[in-house]
């Protein structure tokens, strides 16, 4: 179940083998309460719609607006229900979930003691199996690049592309004479694409500029370091393929908590971090050149990159949710078995076992 958001709809475009549904859900801003309200009604009755045709087991809520619906939905229906915190900082609407589902799970220990809840697992922010380390090399080919010469990533994720862009944008005459050499690789969002192209083929460099790009595992096997948001995760993402990066929070996300998850790879020497206010074009020049050019560097922020990869955090959570489901199973069919043996409850009272087929 997904939001209207265009990015939303696009991360799903090429999915097969799901049952896709969009909830008219609306995000909570200053001076749209009703519609938040409206939208929030509207998603609970498609969620309860959509329960009574296929019932779920478990519902796994992973944060944001759209989430609270279906799960306030599942709970009339009877289902065990979770949500997981990618961030450091939880959301508003885990924040307030925490209280009502079975368990928890968290990308980022610090996030625990946050949620009002006393069964929290830190598992790590699931990411898709073909982000792993890859063949730098085999990748720049395949986006048209020389393999041999280092790459620059820059993407500014689903939302701040254009504060990201305009530091490139002003830091670029200081890296062309500095490193003519470097190739970009720069995904620029739908608004500064075409201005983008020509400042790089102004300064006579090697780039490519996309406004969207499908095929995120294959930008980052070919980059030698990134300039990125710090939403979690673009950071899974990272630490799961090993690329040095500077990252540039959302200075406007919700409790700053794109800061939060910033410094807590920052502290481990995994990534450097670099204020979108304050931070000037040759201090962004400096510290990506300091990335590329230094093995040691690399290697020591590949290394604590490396303590922060959890390749088994989908398997974990699927673990845990099959796991209660299976507890409850087995208590259920304790029940219906007491039950049955006793002589005063009459079968009409018994509880139906939750079947071998799981919906989630």
């Amino acid at each position: 179940m997904i939001s209207p958001k265009e990015v939303d709809q696009q991360a799903v475009r090429n999915i097969s083998g799901m049952n896709l549904v969009t909830l008219p859900a609306v995000g909570l801003q200053r001076g749209s309460e009703l519609a938040f309200l409206r939208g929030f009604g509207q998603s609970w009755r498609a969620a309860r719609k959509s329960f009574k045709s296929s019932r779920p087991n478990a519902v796994i809520a992973m944060g944001g607006f759209t989430s609270a619906p279906p799960v306030l939905a599942a709970k009339t229906c009877g289902a065990y229900t979770f949500l997981h915190e990618s961030n450091t900082i939880p959301g508003r609407a885990n924040r307030w979930l925490s209280r009502l589902v079975n368990r928890a799970f968290v990308g980022f220990p610090s996030a625990a003691p946050r949620l009002k809840n006393s069964h929290v697992t830190v598992t790590g922010t699931p990411v898709r199996p073909c982000f792993r380390p890859r063949d730098p090399r085999a990748c720049r080919l395949q986006l048209g690049l020389d393999p041999a010469r280092p790459v620059v990533l820059v993407v500014g994720g689903s939302q701040g592309a254009s504060g990201i862009n305009q530091m490139i944008l002003e830091a670029l005459p200081v890296l062309s004479t500095a490193a003519p050499h470097l190739q970009w690789f720069h995904l620029a969002g739908p608004n500064d694409t075409e201005q983008l192209k020509q400042t790089y083929g102004s300064l006579n460099l090697s780039a490519v500029v996309h406004d969207f790009f499908g095929k995120m595992d294959l930008a980052l096997g070919a980059a030698s370091a990134a300039v990125s948001r710090a939403g979690a995760s673009s950071l899974a993402e990272l630490a799961a393929m090993r690329v040095p990066s500077v990252l540039v929070p959302y200075p406007t996300a919700t409790d700053d908590h794109q800061r939060h998850n910033a410094l807590a790879f920052v502290e481990t020497g995994a990534a450097r971090l670099l204020d979108q206010k304050y931070g000037s074009p040759e201090v962004l020049a400096r510290t990506l050149l300091d990335i590329i050019e230094n093995a040691d560097v690399r290697e020591q922020m590949q290394k604590a990159l490396s303590l922060w990869q959890t390749p088994r955090a989908a398997d974990e959570i699927a673990e845990t949710v099959l796991n209660e489901l299976a507890l409850t199973r087995s208590a259920s069919s304790r029940a219906s078995k007491s039950r049955a043996e006793s002589p005063r409850v009459s079968p009409a009272t018994l509880a139906p076992a939750i079947p071998e087929e799981v919906t989630v």
